[in-house]
């Protein structure tokens, strides 16, 4: 934590180590109880616990095709909120077009929460299912 709010960088290398598939530097940011929660009823959806499992969520995100637009990074006391948009188009003609706020936790300088906040979860569901 920067004085009376959140580190925003850590937000930053969140997002650029996605976008690179970079998934060593990702896991560096979780702490390792980290909990990252998913709206919906496809694969990637529900409740996963710890930096490895947090990894491998994403690895599936990203395997699918995932294009992620920054809209904004919120700053908070304790964590940081994106705002993004994912787009995506699968082989089967399958498309994935949602706006969400990826809410960030923060303690000790590592992302310890992850919760997705997703406006087509119906439409998610269906693209990773």
């Amino acid at each position: 934590m920067t004085g009376n709010r959140a580190d925003a960088s850590v937000a930053e290398r969140f997002l650029t180590a996605f976008a690179a598939r970079d998934w060593e530097a990702l896991h560096a940011l979780f702490a390792p109880d980290l909990i990252w929660t998913m709206p919906g009823h496809g694969t990637i959806s529900g409740t996963v616990h710890g930096a490895d499992a947090a990894v491998e969520r994403a690895r599936k995100i990203a395997g699918r095709g995932l294009h992620t637009e920054l809209g904004h990074v919120l700053t908070g006391r304790n964590g940081v909120a994106l705002t993004l948009h994912n787009t995506a188009e699968d082989a089967d003609g399958r498309t994935l077009d949602e706006h969400l706020a990826t809410v960030l936790t923060l303690r000790d300088g590592q992302v310890s929460a992850i919760d997705s906040y997703v406006s087509d979860v119906d439409g998610m569901s269906a693209f990773f299912n």
